[in-house]
């Protein structure tokens, strides 16, 4: 495939997609560094996005894209929120590859989301006087990401239905004497997948749960706790997966670069 020098040469344009206003930002191939930021004295921005919906979570100086020939690095300025690659948090004041269509969060909560791509109307000329080669690596991707879809929700359909098995198979009837401690550890497991909720009281909750459960049962009751607890995680973490894809803002890939690192 033909690489962004050849691109230029043809008015093949780059953009910085807003995800959230479906608004694009061009991208000034003008310049070595392009900050991303709001205004301020110290370091000015090249891309302001100081009237964009949620602009509150972005730094004044935030991030930065540098350009070294045909390749591109991002780096992440020591903002306060940080900086997210696919969903992947950037350690500060390091730079990290740019790939065409790679996300780009200014925050953890996926309220400032760019796009790192060709600029539509452009991308549509040049594919309509190109031939079929040249495109081909594109189509490839969006297959890539079907098949990686599909995997997601088969993974997660498998994890709810060992969860529920799990579940039945370890059912005991003296379960019912503890079911004040069980439920109070249950609610504690979900409220730690909530994001605006304080974590700390998740752990709260659990731990009351397993003191009641220690104070009126006995030793087989925590195997049967785990069991439960074990269940509960498997289905939730099944559910996250098949109906967003993601699990705490991680996907599959994130998942696996984590794993790798």
């Amino acid at each position: 495939m033909q690489n962004i020098n050849t691109f230029n040469t043809i008015g093949l344009s780059l953009e910085l997609f807003h995800v959230q206003t479906n608004t694009s930002f061009d991208f000034p191939l003008n310049l070595a560094v392009i900050r991303i930021g709001k205004p301020n004295d110290q370091s000015p921005p090249d891309i302001d996005i100081s009237h964009l919906p949620d602009n509150e979570v972005v730094s004044r100086i935030h991030t930065q894209i540098r350009v070294e020939g045909s390749n591109y690095f991002i780096e992440d300025l020591g903002s306060s929120n940080g900086t997210f690659l696919n969903n992947v948090k950037l350690e500060p004041r390091t730079s990290y590859q740019l790939n065409f269509g790679d996300k780009i969060d200014l925050d953890q909560g996926n309220k400032v989301t760019f796009i790192f791509q060709y600029q539509q109307q452009s991308l549509q000329n040049f594919i309509s006087t190109s031939n079929s080669t040249s495109i081909q690596p594109q189509i490839a991707k969006n297959k890539e990401q079907i098949a990686l879809d599909r995997t997601t929700k088969i993974i997660g359909l498998a994890l709810m239905i060992v969860g529920a098995v799990t579940l039945t198979a370890n059912i005991r009837v003296g379960i019912f004497f503890r079911i004040p401690g069980i439920l109070l550890c249950c609610t504690g497991v979900f409220m730690l997948f909530q994001r605006r909720v304080n974590p700390n009281l998740g752990w709260v909750l659990i731990g009351l749960g397993i003191a009641v459960i220690l104070f009126t049962g006995n030793v087989f009751a925590s195997v049967n706790l785990l069991v439960l607890l074990t269940s509960f995680v498997l289905f939730l973490v099944g559910y996250l997966l098949f109906a967003t894809g993601k699990i705490l803002d991680y996907d599959l890939r994130s998942l696996k670069r984590l794993i790798k690192k």
